[in-house]
């Protein structure tokens, strides 16, 4: 923002106005730098952004106490680091924001001298008033912009282009810029600074032998988008949370300006696993969330173009992969640790790294690398991110204090010992391009900056070659990536530094007077410390990691589940979450529900109340399996509360095993006997090999009705009774028959009469009434044979193969 200046004295003619400042500022110039040089509690003022105390000669344009009278954009700089043979040009605005009309202006070009030491660009940069002298000598000449009049509010556009050699650089070092508008107002008729803005210009045409070495991390990093969700098909169509992920990789995304930017620089990339294998289910085919139901994506051939596209980019190049969804470090030793079993994952996460990043890109990565966020370390960090089999961790020296007061920024390898070694980044280099780069002005004054540190750090100390790392934030935005791009070709143009990659920046001979010292967990920056994910999160993610240890179990093809279910797991500790507290726990907890609905999938069918009459039967159990895929590895437990009264089998349970095939039912049965009558509770439950409980039990009540001995002697004396009074009447009709058959056999032949009483002497002995007719014969009626006995009707039914329905009798 530019600062309006207010100053007494008189008002020049316009024709005269230029010369009149030039002669103005040469007079008092020296008598500045005296002021500068020799006082120290000037030089502290200055540092502070004041200007020096003392009188200033008359004419000579003073900063002002008022702010916001006109705002000077610096809106580009070009080159950003010339030669001694080109043409240095600076574009931009001036805006007029205060209530006058400003008259007379004129945009100059200011040069100030050269700075040789890091802190002073700090002061430099920090300073916001116009302090005559000290932000420099105008170029003048025709190397101006004459501004006639600019009312309140307008904005007048311009450019000054001055050749290298009429700026008057000597000796290499970083020079600050300045870009003024002067001019006067109607009350105060003068000319007075009413606006400034400053840059840095890095200045050394001729190069250096002795070189910094500059590593650039370059990350390819992103937050969530896979859910847990998949398809039921073959191939398992994933399911995205939303359809953002193809915006960040579609044209002028912000992935794809990473990925089109950092194909032309000389980076190390840092990928997310996650990315990858997120892009990769996208351009095989997707769906997208929308609410209750799932919709088609419509970006296979975006994600196919990138995917594509990176792997040219990265052939030949060194790629470090991060764990997979990039777990957080700092939260995992801080709270995770505190959850058993959560330090696991890292491991997991490794590995995974290296098969998604091999498969994808063609390429090995490199997975010795573990990168905290921001760079802040402790000893719980170290020890978190060296678990899994990094050796080396990369660190910012904001965080990793130098505490040797060395006049020279050290190497930035720096071993701490048991073998592993930490990187530190530069802060203010990685730091350099965070904000809102949106504006040109906050561009091109981000880039410049950026090459000012990066030449001083070699201006320090010339004689001896560095190692400096550069990592910026993980997600840089699209007008981040493009500022850095632009940064990052000046600097590998090889002027004063040359580049080199992570791994080899690792390796390069540590400083012996930088420090070692890890900070102390005390240290830990506490805004950091406030995002972390909580204790709540890590047990949410072991909960999930246990029902699908015990899911994974029971599945004939348990990678259809184990896959897609880990590595959501994963994601539930992904330092994207930092600052997004709500998404994460609704993204974990999402994650676990939908694996209960699929572990319910494969469950008892409840029964219904059963009775049992008799001393045994057979009980049915009906298992569903309402997965694609079959299930195996299960039993079914079948237990009685009252085994004095019902036993399963000869036990108080019995157990069978359940193998069962996708989207089928099985009803397996158990034999039961019973002791004494009465109501017994019955529970079924579905178990692991390992004798884990699975799902819920299902309850029911089976009535026994058992046949006493006593009533069993009672229904034994009524058939006795029966068989003897029918053998009674079979032994009287047997002795009728015979003695019947023996008067036939003695009766004579002959007359009619003797016939006749033949037949009623049989007749009379038989015991059957006779009756005489009219014509006087005698007429015999005998009584019919009774009929044997038919087989008693079964009572009971085939053998049913069925579940038990509602007041059933099970199978006996």
């Amino acid at each position: 923002m530019a600062e309006a200046a207010d100053f007494t004295g008189t008002t020049p003619s316009p024709a005269r106005r230029w010369l009149r400042r030039t002669g103005a500022l040469a007079v008092s110039l020296p008598l500045l730098a005296s002021a500068v040089l020799v006082s120290a509690p000037t030089a502290q003022a200055e540092a502070a952004g004041s200007a020096p105390q003392g009188s200033t000669p008359r004419g000579v344009p003073h900063a002002s106490a008022d702010k916001g009278v006109v705002d000077v954009s610096l809106d580009t700089l070009t080159p950003t680091a010339p030669d001694e043979n080109d043409t240095l040009t600076v574009r931009g605005t001036v805006t007029n924001n205060g209530k006058r009309t400003i008259t007379d202006g004129q945009v100059d070009l200011l040069v100030g001298r050269a700075l040789h030491t890091r802190s002073s660009l700090d002061a430099a940069d920090r300073r916001t008033k116009h302090v005559p002298g000290v932000d420099g000598t105008p170029v003048g000449g025709k190397y101006v912009q004459e501004v006639e009049e600019l009312a309140p509010g307008r904005t007048q556009d311009f450019s000054i282009s001055v050749p290298v050699k009429e700026l008057a650089l000597d000796s290499d070092g970083v020079y600050q810029l300045g870009v003024t508008l002067t001019g006067q107002t109607p009350t105060q008729r003068y000319d007075q600074v009413l606006g400034i803005e400053r840059a840095f210009l890095p200045w050394q045409p001729k190069g250096s032998d002795a070189k910094t070495k500059t590593t650039f991390l370059w990350p390819l990093i992103s937050s969530t988008h896979l859910t847990a969700e998949t398809g039921s098909n073959e191939q398992q169509t994933r399911v995205f949370e939303d359809d953002s992920l193809a915006k960040e990789i579609g044209p002028g995304g912000r992935l794809q300006q990473m990925l089109a930017l950092g194909t032309s620089l000389d980076v190390t990339w840092v990928i997310d696993p996650d990315l990858l294998a997120s892009v990769h289910a996208m351009a095989d085919g997707y769906r997208i969330k929308d609410g209750s139901r799932t919709v088609a994506g419509k970006n296979r051939a975006v994600a196919g173009q990138w995917l594509t596209d990176l792997q040219k980019a990265v052939q030949g190049e060194t790629v470090v992969a991060l764990p997979f969804a990039d777990p957080d470090l700092a939260s995992l030793a801080h709270r995770g640790k505190n959850v058993s079993g959560s330090l696991s994952h890292l491991k997991d996460a490794t590995d995974v790294a290296v098969l998604t990043v091999e498969s994808t890109l063609h390429v090995k990565p490199v997975t010795d690398f573990a990168w905290p966020v921001e760079g802040a370390i402790d000893p719980s960090i170290v020890d978190v991110a060296t678990s899994a089999g990094a050796d080396t961790v990369i660190a910012r020296n904001d965080s990793f204090r130098e505490t040797g007061g060395l006049p020279y920024t050290p190497s930035a390898p720096r071993p701490i010992g048991g073998g592993t070694t930490a990187v530190v980044a530069d802060a203010r280099l990685s730091k350099a391009f965070q904000g809102d780069l949106t504006r040109a002005e906050s561009s091109t004054l981000a880039v410049q900056e950026f090459l000012a540190q990066s030449l001083m750090i070699t201006l320090q100390d010339p004689g001896e070659p560095r190692s400096i790392v550069v990592a910026p934030q993980r997600m840089p935005s699209t007008s981040q990536a493009q500022s850095m791009a632009k940064a990052i070709q000046t600097v590998q143009e090889g002027r004063w530094t040359d580049t080199q990659d992570l791994t080899a920046a690792a390796k390069a001979k540590p400083d012996p007077g930088a420090t070692t010292r890890v900070p102390s967990g005390r240290s830990y920056p506490g805004h950091l410390r406030k995002q972390e994910l909580d204790v709540a999160a890590f047990e949410v993610v072991q909960s999930t990691q246990r029902k699908l240890d015990d899911f994974s179990t029971i599945l004939t093809d348990p990678d259809r589940v184990v896959t897609p279910f880990g590595r959501a797991i994963d994601r539930g500790m992904s330092t994207s979450w930092r600052g997004r507290a709500t998404e994460g726990d609704a993204f974990r907890k999402g994650v676990e529900r939908h694996l209960a609905d699929l572990m319910r999938s494969v469950q008892l069918i409840d029964k219904s109340d059963a009775q049992l009459s008799g001393r045994s039967a057979t009980i049915p159990v009906t298992v569903k399996n309402n997965l694609v895929q079959g299930v195996d590895n299960l039993r079914l437990r079948l237990t009685s509360t009252k085994p004095k009264r019902l036993k399963i089998g000869d036990e108080a349970y019995g157990e069978q095993t359940v193998k069962l095939a996708g989207e089928r039912s099985q009803t397996l049965k158990f034999d039961t006997n019973a002791n004494a009558n009465g109501i017994v509770d019955v529970e079924a439950q579905l178990i692991t090999e390992d004798g884990s409980p699975y799902g819920d039990k299902v309850r029911f009540r089976v009535q026994v009705n058992e046949v006493t001995p006593t009533v069993m002697l009672v229904i034994a004396g009524g058939l006795l009774l029966l068989v003897l009074a029918g053998f009674r009447m079979y032994q009287q009709r047997k002795r009728v028959t015979a003695r019947q058959a023996a008067e036939e056999a003695a009766a004579p032949t002959g007359d009619a009469p003797d016939d006749a009483a033949g037949t009623d002497a049989a007749a009379t002995d038989a015991g059957e009434d006779a009756g005489t007719s009219e014509g006087g014969s005698a007429d015999v009626t005998r009584a019919p044979e009774p009929e044997q006995p038919s087989d008693p009707t079964p009572d009971t039914a085939a053998e049913s193969t069925d579940p038990s329905g509602t007041g059933e009798r099970v199978d006996r």
